[in-house]
This record gives C-alpha cells, sequence and structure tokens, in this order.
C-alpha cells in the first residue's frame, strides 16, 4: 500500500500555507492610513461630507424628515450612535478612522465611508 502524501508534499503544502497567510496579512495592512473626513450617504445619494477633526454628531434624516441615524465623530474616529433600524448591526460595527473603511446601515440605507490619507497623490499622469 502506497502512502498518499509524502515528506515532499507536506512541505510544499506547508510553504504554500506561510505564502497565504503572509499575503493576507500584506493586504489588511496595505491601506491602513489615517482618514481625513468621511462621507455620509443615504439611499445611494450624498448626504454629506464631514471633517474628522471636528467633534460633532450628525443626525441623518429621511425624505420626511424623521431622524433615522445618529453619527458620531469624535478624537478622529467615527461610529454610528444611534439608529431606527429592527436589528442595530450599525451600531454594534467597531468604530473606524482609517482610509476607506465603511459601516453601513442596510435597513436606514445609509453609509459611513472614511476617505482621506493619500488621495491627493497622482496615480498617473496621461500625455
Amino acid at each position: 500500500m502506497s502512502k498518499r502524501f509524502g515528506k515532499k508534499d507536506l512541505i510544499f503544502f506547508a510553504i504554500l500555507l506561510v505564502a497565504a497567510i503572509g499575503l493576507l496579512i500584506f493586504y489588511q495592512n496595505r491601506s491602513l492610513e489615517q482618514g481625513q473626513c468621511i462621507i455620509i450617504a443615504r439611499n445611494g445619494e450624498n448626504y454629506g461630507t464631514y471633517s474628522l477633526e471636528k467633534d460633532q454628531s450628525i443626525s441623518v434624516k429621511n425624505e420626511d424628515g424623521n431622524v433615522t441615524n445618529v453619527v458620531v465623530i469624535e478624537d478622529g474616529v467615527v461610529h454610528m450612535e444611534k439608529a431606527t433600524c429592527p436589528d442595530h448591526l450599525c451600531m454594534h460595527q467597531k468604530s473606524i478612522s482609517m482610509d476607506k473603511e465603511t459601516i453601513v446601515c442596510l435597513p436606514n440605507k445609509v453609509t459611513i465611508t472614511v476617505i482621506g490619507g493619500n488621495e491627493g497623490e497622482l496615480d498617473a499622469v496621461a500625455n
């Protein structure tokens, strides 16, 4: 009876596992840049842009003028303070402050996205 995996096979799989873990760590840490401001969107439309440098509380209202979400910026981080949605998952998401991080309230169709970091840098110049 022959073996299914030999010693060389196990070494090969170990190298693949280490490489996969290394790539995962690289991609998670490559865009960890402090954001400059947030964009709040409601129903896919821009509701407002707010600086992370100014502590404030933002009430997001629906078309009827009723407050659906309350977003709080404190010490350069943002979190969802209140929400009228039934599950409150958006309130349990961690505070965000890094470029491209997002908090989403699906029932109320509200998103908070951090922008900034190296937004002003050029990727390429066309002639």
